[in-house]
């Protein structure tokens, strides 16, 4: 490896000193923490900035730089509103010139090899920044290995399709260039990883919520090829009907009727607007962003169909989803939690499939509907199409699959003015936002910051020694996994992988004690199962 120490400018880090080094376009500068061991490269870029002409094209890899870059510093986040309150960033402000990754390294002068993590963080592809504190890769790299965490594009900057974009590319697509940004990024780690003591052959890729999304796209992805040895997977897939790709005629249909609704009549003319126009543009059409698109080039075919014939990386998979991703009443609409409530509103949402859905789903007394709501509702929302994930990879790999189930419920915040939000996070207690009941189980977004070790840098939640404890038990079954494609370690509850044909496979729950049990509900997933793959 090479790192170098530096002679430049005095570190911020009142207890670090400067340290270089060489990647394949130039050197970098960071800082070597005397405290902990741990070097960090903030605000690398690992692509040129996507800004003008390249505005709405896949990434173009950096061009090579004279002299020493100082990389100290996050760089901005992607163009984005608040939309998530539990969102915390540590960024250089927000720009569209924001292809930045960060590096924590544990490397010596002469080590070489570490096992690799980049995280790609979660915000449904419209909102999110790698530099937020919940994702800081210090707690990780103590554990013995490099951990990457990186930025990509964005909501109307990332995702837009339209038919003169794919007319104008190389490969007759448009979209998805935040997914072809975490490509991008990977290769980045690649050919210049071994620079910070990692091995690009060990190299684990990992993300919650669209972060997870996006990893179960690389696998899938031709492009990622030879870039991956392993994957996480936290609560998200992009199959049906959780941010699956649409057809990329479909895609180009919805930017064409952005356009349109914007008065604008080319993509020529868009590109030439100001960022503030085309972000306020974005702003009033009350979009929630843009789907993926099977583009033909970055997704040839849906998840299904790709896993299916096996042509996603096979590769060691570790899946899994939340207790009470998101609470009953978003499948409930108000109604109160009563069985005559539960069965209209089953009868109303799977008119050809409701008796299999009221007999899958318990709901016999107010509190037994109150869980099956909560159930229904979190795998509408993203716990079926994870599942399907970890189902289709079991099922069409040689490859171990390990599935959990994140329990752990959250202590109580510390603000009086803060409140959880519908999935996850937080909003002030005096929002418009529905009051959330009680929580019955862990919610969405909930385990970023125990699996990463980072409940010290997160001081919304008044922490006990118990989340400590879990924090404990689940950073270290990721770090097996990463170190070794394996949880297991004899210090752990075991945790055996999936048979491709178990009906009743093993899913480590994972909460104040932990363990291994037989999966009790997946006939509700493969209710769904027919439901959405009609």
């Amino acid at each position: 490896m090479t790192l170098l120490a530096g002679m430049g400018l005095h570190a911020q880090n009142t207890n670090a000193f400067p340290v270089q080094a060489r990647t394949d376009k130039g050197i970098i500068e960071g800082n070597y923490n005397t405290h902990t061991g741990i070097q960090t490269y903030f605000g690398v870029p690992f692509a040129q900035p996507p800004v003008g002409e390249l505005r709405w094209k896949a990434p173009r890899p950096m061009e090579a730089w004279d002299g020493v870059k100082l990389t100290k510093k996050f760089g901005p986040r992607p163009m984005q509103t608040r939309v998530f309150g539990d969102m915390k960033s540590r960024s250089d402000g927000v720009s569209e010139d924001c292809l930045y990754l960060n590096i924590w390294t544990p490397a010596k002068r002469d080590t070489s090899g570490l096992p690799v993590l980049v995280y790609f963080y979660g915000g449904g592809n419209v909102a999110g920044d790698a530099s937020e504190p919940r994702y800081d890769g210090e707690s990780m790299a103590k554990k013995g290995m490099v951990v990457v965490t990186t930025n990509y594009r964005l909501n109307i900057f990332g995702f837009l399709a339209h038919p003169e974009l794919s007319a104008e590319s190389p490969y007759g697509g448009s979209g998805n260039y935040g997914s072809l940004d975490q490509q991008a990024a990977l290769q980045w780690v690649r050919d210049n990883i071994a620079a910070f003591g990692g091995d690009p052959a060990k190299v684990t890729i990992a993300g919650e919520s669209a972060g997870s999304i996006g990893v179960s796209t690389l696998m899938a992805s031709p492009l990622s090829k030879g870039l991956i040895a392993g994957a996480i997977g936290e609560s998200g897939a992009s199959i049906n009907p959780t941010m699956a790709p649409v057809p990329l005629s479909e895609g180009e249909e919805q930017g064409a009727g952005f356009l349109k609704q914007a008065g604008i009549t080319s993509i020529a003319e868009l590109r030439k607007l100001p960022t503030r126009d085309i972000y306020e543009l974005y702003n009033e059409s009350g979009r929630f962003g843009f789907p993926m698109t099977i583009d033909n080039y970055f997704l040839p075919a849906s998840l299904p169909e790709i896993f299916e014939s096996g042509g996603q990386a096979q590769v060691p998979l570790l899946v899994g989803w939340n207790s009470a991703e998101i609470p009953g009443m978003a499948f409930m609409q108000g109604m109160p939690y009563t069985p005559e409530n539960f069965e209209k509103k089953v009868r109303e949402v799977y008119p050809e499939r409701h008796a299999a859905v009221l007999q899958a789903y318990a709901h016999n007394t107010p509190k037994e509907v109150e869980y099956a709501a909560t159930a229904l509702a979190s795998d509408r929302f993203i716990a079926y199409s994870t599942w399907k994930w970890f189902d289709l990879h079991r099922k069409h790999s040689d490859q171990p699959v390990y599935r959990y189930l994140y329990s752990k419920i959250r202590p109580p915040l510390r603000d009086a003015n803060l409140r959880p939000g519908l999935a996850g996070g937080t909003v002030e207690a005096g929002s418009e936002a529905p009051a959330m009941p009680e929580p019955i189980g862990a919610p969405h977004a909930c385990e970023i910051e125990y699996c990463m070790g980072n409940l010290h840098l997160v001081d919304d939640y008044a922490w006990t020694a118990e989340d400590y404890k879990v924090s404990e038990t689940m950073q270290a079954l990721f770090a097996n996994f990463i170190m070794n494609g394996d949880p297991n370690s004899p210090d752990l509850p075991s945790w055996p992988a999936a048979g491709a044909d178990d009906p009743n496979p093993p899913v480590m729950v994972i909460d104040t004690q932990s363990k291994s049990v037989p999966a009790a509900h997946d006939d509700r997933y493969r209710i769904h199962d027919a439901v959405y793959n009609k």
